[in-house]
């Protein structure tokens, strides 16, 4: 059962179709008093700046500058906008030459087109927007660590305005257009030509990112001076890879999905192998990983499913959930029912388990997967939402987050300088021109090796991080990513992650590693979101992994020809999948209890899983560490079927 309450979940993953329309919509900046004229350059600070209050903003905040910026196209109306914060009075605004040595940051949602200003008041921005729409001081802003700007891109998004046929053809153009935008953000803040600028984003940004790279390293004169790309729970890969692949993986770190149930589990294990699934990835790589196909169902054909999620990145996984509830034959049962329903999906298994794939669901197990725990697992069955952002949250209805109050109000509009030919929105569903249009372009890890040595050659660092919770992005697809791309001579990282970090308060924050310019953290108690759940974590990882040199999960080589890891690496935490705490966290709009299975429920689990698996001990507090033996490699490339919509 799969009823419309539970599609809410996924209503910042997917962007929401609109009717269909001849003419792609307008927008354009508006000139507010003072503006100079001419050429960009240092006069227009002044014009920029924000000096106006913002509604409710009571607290002391950095000075910023925002407003929209050309992408030196054809129309000076396709621009991006950008909000840009101070650490300290006059880091922004220096001479050119002055402070080089300063780390500056940029900060990208995805979606595609989701504006990054969700980022900004619910993750890691200066001003957080509570349920009550109200602003408080984000503690853990990433503005307290480096001048930090946030930018709507590509043009049309958020407060990024765009001509009815300016919107963006493919991905080359979103990295000509950031270029583009970036040599006349310098225009007006000289000094940030020089300084090493740290380029974030998450989710989307996987995509956005390498290709905005990818135009740095074309350019002969680039703008600015890339230090490093840094890119969380991004879709590098294909979406078998980053999405269906990792099934398993994510049934392991969070076996609460089936109910700790040993039946099920070992059904998609099985299916998990039948479709190629399964692997054990070796630390070098030692071969080339092969593509991975989609396999369709049997006993139907799924061709909304394939060409939503897989096909073409325009139309939208809500949809394909509405269509998966409409053929449902368990919608309308009752709690009763589903119950006995449940049991007699467990012994029809006895006949499907039979060396062949699910006739029913293909080889579409993430949505074998979601069914299953909206049909039999409590307490998804009762609140029919899955968070595939964070499957510890089941807070339904969900947390609100809505900037479009703030953002859209005229105060605020004034005070930041932004369109008045448009309102604000979350993200928009014509990214790419015409409604529907895909993005065409190929998936980033077509190219990544060939991006991974233009970056080693020219000192460009490139850090993955991922959050452990994740169901949509799941933490393997950005393994696969890195093991499956040659840097620095060798493919992928020589030694298994596995080396604990932890926040400033001493608290476990999940799994570090650093090799020959690449960085890859693990996020423990948080999924898609991460700054967003665990802000002190990813305060400490953008102050000391990515803004500094924290050598913490570092592979030195020895003068013996050996080598080893600063801070070791812990057998714990070497399993393909790391335990989930039990907590599931229940309420409405807010958390109001938690909720954790029967201790007896747990260990019969953890006796099973031990037997199971071919390694598995205690990890941090109440979970365990599991890796599978068996051996398969696969290349994280792209395949027929191009990457879903994923989220901010």
């Amino acid at each position: 059962m799969l009823c419309s309450r539970a599609l809410v979940s996924l209503a910042l993953a997917i962007l929401p179709l609109v009717a269909s329309q001849d003419t792609l919509p307008s927008s354009w900046p508006h000139d507010y008093p003072g503006k100079p004229s001419g050429d960009f350059s240092p006069s227009w600070q002044n014009y920029f700046r924000v000096t106006d209050p913002l509604p409710n903003v009571t607290f002391p905040l950095g000075r910023s500058y925002a407003g929209n910026l050309p992408v030196n196209r054809d129309s000076p109306n396709n621009t991006l906008f950008f909000w840009g914060f101070e650490k300290s009075d006059g880091s922004l605004t220096s001479t050119s030459g002055r402070r080089r040595d300063e780390p500056w940051g940029i900060w990208l949602n995805g979606g595609p087109g989701s504006s990054s200003f969700y980022g900004f008041f619910f993750e890691n921005g200066p001003i957080s927007i509570g349920p009550d729409w109200k602003p408080t001081r984000n503690e853990y802003g990433w503005d307290k660590l480096a001048d930090y700007f946030w930018i709507d891109q590509p043009v049309g998004v958020g407060h990024a305005t765009a001509t009815s046929d300016g919107y963006v053809a493919d991905e080359d153009m979103i990295g000509r257009d950031f270029m583009e935008f970036l040599s006349n953000l310098v225009k007006v803040f000289p000094s940030l030509k020089t300084r090493p600028l740290h380029l974030t984003g998450e989710s989307y940004a996987g995509t956005y990112i390498p290709y905005i790279l990818k135009a740095y390293f074309q350019m002969p004169n680039p703008p600015v001076n890339i230090q490093n790309i840094v890119i969380g729970d991004g879709t590098i890969t294909s979406g078998v890879v980053w999405n269906l692949l990792p099934t398993m993986q994510v049934i392991e770190t969070f076996p609460q999905l089936i109910g700790y149930d040993p039946v099920v589990y070992k059904y998609f294990k099985e299916q998990s192998h039948l479709c190629g699934y399964d692997l054990n990835m070796t630390y070098p790589e030692d071969g080339t990983l092969p593509d991975i196909p989609i396999r369709q169902p049997r006993d139907r054909t799924i061709p909304w499913m394939a060409a939503a999620r897989y096909r073409t990145r325009g139309l939208n996984l809500l949809q394909t959930l509405q269509k998966r509830y409409e053929e449902s034959e368990v919608k309308g049962l009752h709690r009763r029912d589903r119950d006995l329903r449940r049991e007699l999906w467990k012994r029809d298994l006895s006949e499907r388990v039979n060396g062949t794939i699910d006739p029913w669901y293909g080889c579409f197990m993430w949505d074998m997967a979601m069914d299953y725990a909206l049909n039999y697992t409590y307490p998804w069955n009762e609140v029919q939402y899955i968070d595939v952002y964070n499957l510890a949250d089941v807070v339904f209805p969900p947390v609100e987050k809505d900037a479009s109050v703030f953002l859209n109000d005229p105060a605020t509009r004034k005070a930041l300088h932004a369109p008045t030919s448009k309102d604000w929105a979350l993200g928009i569903p014509h990214t790419f021109g015409p409604l529907g249009s895909a993005d065409p372009s190929p998936v980033p890890i077509t190219f990544f090796t060939e991006l991974a040595t233009n970056a080693t050659a020219k000192n460009v660092g490139i850090i993955l991080y991922t959050g452990n919770n994740d169901f949509l992005i799941p933490r393997l697809g950005t393994e696969i990513a890195i093991q499956n791309t040659t840097f620095g001579g060798i493919q992928g990282f020589t030694k298994k992650p596995s080396t604990p970090w932890y926040d400033d308060t001493g608290k476990f924050a999940g799994i570090i590693h650093q090799e020959r310019g690449w960085k890859y953290a693990l996020f423990y108690g948080t999924g898609h979101l991460v700054p967003a759940v665990v802000p002190r974590a990813a305060y400490r990882f953008v102050r000391d992994f990515i803004l500094g040199n924290d050598p913490l999960g570092s592979v030195v080589q020895l003068p013996n020809g050996q080598s080893m890891v600063v801070g070791g690496q812990d057998p714990k935490l070497q399993g393909m999948a790391l335990q989930a705490l039990p907590d599931l966290y229940l309420g409405e709009g807010t958390t109001e209890t938690t909720y954790i299975a029967p201790a007896a429920t747990r260990a019969a689990w953890d006796s099973f899983i031990l037997t199971e698996t071919a390694t598995t001990t205690q990890s941090p507090p109440r979970s365990s560490l599991r890796s599978s033996t068996t051996k398969r490699h696969h290349r994280a490339l792209r395949t027929e079927a191009e990457a879903p919509t994923s989220t901010p």
